[in-house]
């Protein structure tokens, strides 16, 4: 590992490279840390305290939202315009004809960084609408114009987070809107072992070796189902082309267990979150049976049970639909046919596609139960060991080895590369 570091601080474009890519993370995180005017932050600590479900929004504001600095929104506008537009591509056949074309693709970014405009704006406003709802005073003054003027604020937070993430994906060390979520949960870390040390019992000694194997454990389970996949064996007939003769390999298929990766989990907390939400809207209504009912709403998505349930069952629920979207097993199988590509034993076309989707369907099935149970380890944690200053979800886990697996990969092929210029 010290060698591989040594190479990389050796090559001056890699290194500069990289110190650049730690300086944009280092003015988010300075950007995280400025509050927006008008906010009461002791009021605003004890919300987000008392309101765990806000957790993974928080997590993907890189804990910007709970400081609600100028980039409380985080990329959380941009990651679902990019999900809109993920499903559109699937569903609407001029969009899937752009994504077949490098220009097509550039004018889909360009739809999407445009589309995050008015998320960005809509989002801030229900934030903000419901923080001045809250029983605590959060925002102190809630004109028209100083909201207006916080709208305006977070939606160019997020723009400038989108700008600040594409800069480091042109870097190519490492998807930039992940990096800056990886950058804002690796900062929460040293707070979240201040507070363990500070609350420290002599009598939690075993629950917080527990809840390191817990951890070990878990990183283990998060980097060996991130790297596993299904081989299928496919064989290519040979081909004969005028005097030569061209195919005749024997190569594999590969089918991710994990395919849909953390989508699944973001779509299940949207789901999630949206009754608490509209339900703190009427909470102080004047009609009766409506404040009942936005109460019985926020004390049934209180519940732990009900949550951790849920929750499980939307993570396992969204895994299979994704993977529907995004995998073509018809697709797979007509681009195999039309290569001279074959699956042993089956026949090609919609066989090869019957195949396929059989397969897939069984091996998610290990990746759904694996993101359900990541979604709610952090109350399991909790439920075993009592400890609630250091939990870091499943889902944060996730991130960060994706995003270190995926920065790793995209820095060792850059170094492959310029060994390849060599010779």
């Amino acid at each position: 590992m010290w060698e591989k570091i040594s190479k990389i601080w050796k090559d001056p474009e890699l290194r500069n490279k990289l110190l650049f890519v730690l300086g944009l993370l280092a003015i988010f995180r300075l950007a995280a840390h400025i509050p927006i005017p008008g906010i009461d932050a002791e009021n605003l600590k004890r919300f987000f305290a008392s309101n765990q479900i806000f957790g993974l929004v928080n997590i993907f504001s890189g804990g910007a939202l709970s400081n609600f600095s100028i980039v409380a929104l985080g990329v959380g506008p941009y990651i679902t315009a990019s999900i809109i537009f993920q499903l559109l591509t699937m569903i609407v056949p001029k969009l899937e004809a752009l994504s077949k074309e490098e220009n097509g693709r550039q004018r889909i970014n360009q739809y999407t960084r445009l589309l995050t405009v008015p998320l960005a704006f809509l989002q801030a406003y229900s934030m903000i609408i419901l923080l001045s709802r809250s029983s605590r005073q959060i925002i102190l003054n809630t004109t028209p114009f100083n909201i207006f003027a916080m709208m305006v604020t977070m939606a160019a937070g997020t723009i400038f987070l989108m700008w600040l993430g594409e800069i480091i994906s042109e870097k190519k060390v490492g998807n930039g809107i992940s990096l800056l979520i990886f950058a804002g949960i690796v900062d929460r870390i040293p707070s979240i072992i201040q507070q363990t040390i500070v609350t420290y019992d002599r009598a939690q000694i075993v629950n917080l070796l527990a809840f390191v194997a817990i951890a070990l454990v878990t990183i283990v389970g998060v980097v060996m189902m991130n790297e596993a996949q299904r081989n299928i064996p496919v064989s290519y007939a040979k081909q004969v082309r005028g005097m030569k003769m061209y195919g005749g390999m024997d190569t594999h298929l590969p089918l991710r267990v994990n395919v849909a990766g953390v989508i699944p989990i973001i779509f299940a907390i949207s789901i999630i979150l949206l009754p608490g939400m509209v339900a703190q809207f009427f909470i102080g209504a004047k009609t009766a049976w409506l404040a009942g009912a936005a109460d019985f709403v926020i004390t049934l998505f209180g519940n732990r049970l009900f949550y951790g349930a849920s929750y499980f069952i939307l993570v396992f629920g969204f895994t299979y639909f994704y993977t529907s979207v995004i995998f073509h097993p018809h697709q797979i199988a007509e681009n195999l046919q039309k290569n001279g590509g074959f699956v042993p034993g089956i026949r090609p076309g919609a066989t090869t596609a019957a195949y396929l989707k059989y397969v897939i369907n069984r091996v998610i099935l290990a990746g759904a139960l694996f993101l359900g149970i990541l979604a709610i380890l952090p109350l399991i944690v909790e439920k075993f060991t009592g400890l609630q200053s250091l939990v870091i979800g499943g889902t944060s886990l996730l991130i960060v080895v994706s995003v270190v697996i995926e920065t790793v990969k995209q820095i060792e092929a850059q170094m492959l590369a310029r060994e390849y210029d060599k010779y």
